[in-house]
Formats: C-alpha cells, sequence, structure tokens
C-alpha cells in the first residue's frame, strides 16, 4: 500500500513552544516561568471549577448537538447577536473555510499573525496570500482589499499576535466596506484591550467576530471558543460544524465563567499593570500591546538564541522566528504571575 503525507504537511505546520519548556526542565530551577503561550497564569475561579465537576457526571453521554445554555448566556453577556462555539477559536475558524472556501479560491491573511489560519486554510486546499503589514505592524488596508477581490475569507487579528498592536473598528469598518467577501476578525485578546468591535456587527453582514474564553477566563485547557456571526450565516455555519464540538464541561464551565466579570477585571488589571512596566523596566525596545503578551525586539541577537538563554535560566518564552514575514530578532512574552514577570524582567535584563 502506497503512503503518502500531503505536500503542505510534510514538513511545516503549526509550531509549538515545546522545545523552550524542554530546555528549561533541564536548567535546575525549581519553579520555571512559563510565558510563552499567552496563557491566563491563574487557575479559574471556584465556582468555575464546580460548574465544570458537577457536569463531569453527564460526560458518558454526547453533548447536546449545539451548546443551548451557553448560547444563551453569551446573548445575555454580549446582547443580541448570532453565537456559535467550537472546541476553541481554531474549531471556529475551520468550520468558516470548511462552509465558505473551495480548493483553490485565495484566502487573504494579514502577516505577521497567527499562523493557524494559514495551516487550516492550506489544508482546505485554500491558497494562502498573505499581505504583509507595514514597517510598523499595521494593516495595509487598501492591499488587503485588494488581495480580498474575489476572494471568499480573509483573516485579520486585532489586538494582534504576535504584535500586539491594535486595528481600530473605523478601520475595520473602511475595509468592510471595500470588500465582497467575509473577514474573520481574531479578537482572542481584546478583553485586554480599549475597543469594542461589537457595533460592527449591526452595520456588516461580511464580518465574523472570534473570541475565546481561553484568555480571560483562564479555560485555555477546555478549548473553548466562539464566534459572533452575521444572520445569514448562522444556519449554514450549524450544518458545517463538527458534531458535538463542544464538550459538555467546557460548555458548563464557560458558562459559569461569563458570570464572574469581578475576577476577570482583577486579572485585566493584572496584565495592563505588567505591560506597562515591561516597557520601563525591559532594557529593550518593547512594543506596545492590547494583548496579554508584549513583543520584545531582542536585535542584533536572533529570536531562537535569545529563546534558549532564557530557558536556561528558568523563563519560557515564545520565539518568533517562525511566524511568517517577521524578522528574525524578536521574542513574544506572556503576562504571567508576579514572580514569573519578575525573574523574566532580571534575567532578560542581564543577557
Amino acid at each position: 500500500m502506497r503512503r503518502s503525507v500531503r505536500r503542505c504537511y510534510e514538513e511545516t505546520g503549526y509550531v509549538y513552544a515545546t522545545g523552550a519548556m524542554e530546555i528549561a526542565r533541564r536548567s535546575g530551577k525549581e519553579r520555571i516561568a512559563r510565558l510563552a503561550s499567552n496563557e491566563n497564569p491563574f487557575p479559574p475561579p471556584p465556582a468555575v471549577l464546580d460548574a465544570a465537576i458537577l457536569a463531569l457526571r453527564g460526560v458518558n453521554r454526547y453533548p447536546a448537538e449545539e451548546p443551548r445554555a451557553l448560547l444563551e448566556a453569551l446573548r445575555k453577556f454580549h446582547g443580541e447577536y448570532h453565537f456559535a462555539a467550537g472546541a476553541g477559536m481554531d474549531g471556529v475558524i475551520e468550520t468558516l473555510i470548511r462552509l465558505l472556501v473551495e480548493p483553490g479560491q485565495r484566502v487573504p491573511v494579514a502577516t505577521p499573525t497567527f499562523s493557524f489560519y494559514g495551516v487550516a486554510a492550506t489544508g482546505h486546499g485554500a491558497e494562502v496570500v498573505p499581505v504583509q503589514r507595514r514597517a510598523d505592524f499595521s494593516v495595509d488596508l487598501e492591499a488587503f482589499a485588494r488581495a480580498m477581490e474575489g476572494a471568499p475569507l480573509g483573516f485579520l487579528c486585532s489586538p494582534n499576535n504576535p504584535t500586539g498592536n491594535e486595528t481600530t473598528p473605523r478601520e475595520i469598518a473602511r475595509l468592510l466596506d471595500g470588500i465582497d467577501g467575509v473577514l474573520f476578525l481574531d479578537n482572542a485578546y481584546v478583553d485586554f484591550s480599549d475597543l469594542d468591535y461589537r457595533p460592527l456587527m449591526e452595520e456588516h453582514d461580511n464580518l465574523v467576530i472570534g473570541r475565546t474564553l481561553s484568555k480571560i477566563y483562564a479555560l485555555a485547557g477546555l478549548r473553548i471558543g466562539y464566534a459572533f456571526l452575521p444572520g445569514w450565516l448562522a444556519e449554514p455555519y450549524r450544518r458545517a460544524q463538527t458534531p458535538f464540538a463542544v464538550s459538555t464541561v467546557a460548555a458548563a464551565a464557560a458558562e459559569a465563567a461569563l458570570g464572574e466579570g469581578e475576577w476577570a477585571k482583577g486579572y485585566r488589571d493584572h496584565v495592563r499593570g505588567w505591560r506597562e512596566r515591561f516597557v520601563r523596566e525591559i532594557r529593550l525596545r518593547v512594543y506596545p500591546s492590547g494583548a496579554n503578551f508584549v513583543l520584545v525586539d531582542i536585535a542584533p541577537r536572533l529570536s531562537d538564541d535569545v529563546m534558549e538563554a532564557l530557558a536556561h535560566r528558568g523563563v519560557v518564552v515564545r520565539s518568533c522566528r517562525s511566524f511568517p514575514d517577521l524578522e528574525d530578532h524578536y521574542i513574544r512574552v506572556s503576562i504571567g504571575e508576579d514572580w514569573e514577570n519578575e525573574r523574566l524582567v532580571r534575567e532578560i535584563n542581564l543577557l
């Protein structure tokens, strides 16, 4: 039998930060500062854990076709929008590509950014079209609009991963007015920003906004994401989505988490305070960020070299070498607990 792997996955795919973690584990440090994956370093509040534990009693059964209680909780939280949920925002992204993109069609992506857009689109047979951001990492709206001509779907992230900068709602509105295809606006980190893109849903029927409960609500391990959909897309999306995609436990925890606004505000304040301290205290260029991480320019050093040096000191950060269209002298640093952030500042300033 002839065995083969598709060419697009022979040598490339999503790049994880596991290499740095392995080095850090051998560092001899009693505790490792885990600042590579934009995670919330704090466990969820007790009410969320209690809801998840209670839901475990029913895991012998498949979850509901749709997590209706969670979708209703999202409407109470955000307003009367159309929602869909998935196994992380990645699950939402894959469903949209499956629904909207025919093999061979173009899918523009504003780069450098989260690489999974390209991984998923390529896997579905699309032609990924990178639209490189300007030197200050702002989006070239005109170039993106030109790339969207005839394209069914495009991807733009704000606040952007890994650069942290934001594209304003006014700029997004201009872009939406100039394109016919659907724009997926990744708002995974918007909870740490002052910008609100939700009103755009009321004015534009070619916008999907992706959100997650992994970051602000500390549910990364349960893989729960959701999206604001235009009304015309809601029913087709349901037909295309992966069956039973959202686990019973994840849905229960997510519903409970939406009621923990004060807890989330405490984490948001923690992130914002440390973002400012990183800018002040790290002796390298730290870019302003609207997310729970910052981008650090470590030139003339290279990304992997600094990542490895910090890992030997018990600090795990993300090398940005694998991000398309980003020069090889940046690292991404998540906001962790106080002791993790303090160690990062101390160690990076000693390099």
